[in-house]
């Protein structure tokens, strides 16, 4: 049995590799492609000739004429924006799954009712209703304490230990899809700051250049330049801004998954102590 148990996990490892080679190649081409995306945006879009009051794109008519003027560091910052949006819309279809048909709270109370009247399957069936992580943990762990309950090689705390065991491997198993791709919302909360504060410096830059010429100073450089500081400031803060909000609502969302876990968990190790002794 242990032979077998290890060929497996053995195979189960090797078969994630491709998975994962697999969302990365996803995630470079979600990357790419909102990078291809900015730069489109801010050559046709906010380049646009209906934009500008002159052919030279120096006199805007508008915001998205002010924004182009934002510089090089604009498609950048819209790049990243696209990039955030899509990894919002990607956690939000994943994380909102894994929380199930059915509130957690009133999954577990319905499971410990089944359990406490002894039928498992009535349990197993909870578990296909709520549909989501805790459900998978729980269906899990019921699948092992199925198999405890027949069980009469081995003693009441070591069938415990087994069902504990099989639930956090289904814990390992869900809790990686619920925290993946979380890491570029928590990266560009900052990245976004910084390239907006790197803008701001270039355009200041030009404004200063501008006021240092000799005689009259340039008032479309002067006014050029600052306009690129306050456009990439302003693209910087809101794009951060989204990120940070984005990241802290889908980590507290994860935190509720995992207490619900974490609580499925000691319902069956408890129900198993107090019924089967």
């Amino acid at each position: 049995m242990a032979d077998v148990k290890t060929a497996a996990k053995s195979s189960t490892s090797q078969a994630g590799k491709p998975k994962n080679s697999n969302n990365l190649l996803l995630n470079f081409l979600v990357v790419v492609a909102c990078v291809v995306a900015g730069i489109v945006i801010y050559k046709f879009v906010l380049g646009a000739p209906g934009n500008f009051q002159d052919a030279e794109k120096h006199k805007p008519a508008g915001i998205l004429g002010q924004m182009y003027l934002g510089g090089f560091v604009v498609p950048i910052l819209i790049a990243t924006l696209l990039t955030l949006l899509c990894f919002v819309v990607e956690r939000a279809l994943t994380i909102f799954k894994a929380k199930g048909k059915m509130d957690a709270g009133e999954f577990v109370r319905k499971v410990q009712y089944h359990l406490a009247n002894k039928n498992i399957d009535a349990a197993l069936a909870e578990c296909d209703k709520q549909a989501g992580s805790v459900g998978n943990v729980m269906r899990a762990g019921l699948v092992k304490y199925r198999e405890m309950v027949s069980n009469s090689e081995l003693d009441t705390d070591q069938k415990v230990l087994s069902i504990q065991k099989e639930i956090e491997e289904a814990t390992a198993l869900e809790l990686p899809m619920l925290e993946k791709n979380l890491v570029f919302m928590s990266t560009i909360a900052s990245v976004a700051t910084l390239l907006g504060l790197f803008g701001t410096v270039l355009g200041m830059i030009r404004s200063f250049a501008a006021m240092s010429q000799a005689g009259a100073p340039d008032a479309s450089a002067l006014a050029a330049g600052i306009s690129e500081a306050l456009i990439n400031t302003a693209l910087g803060i809101g794009t951060s801004f989204l990120a940070i909000v984005s990241y802290n609502f889908y980590t507290t969302l994860i935190d509720g998954i995992t207490f619900a876990i974490d609580e499925s968990g000691f319902t069956l190790t408890q129900s198993f102590a107090s019924n089967y002794r």
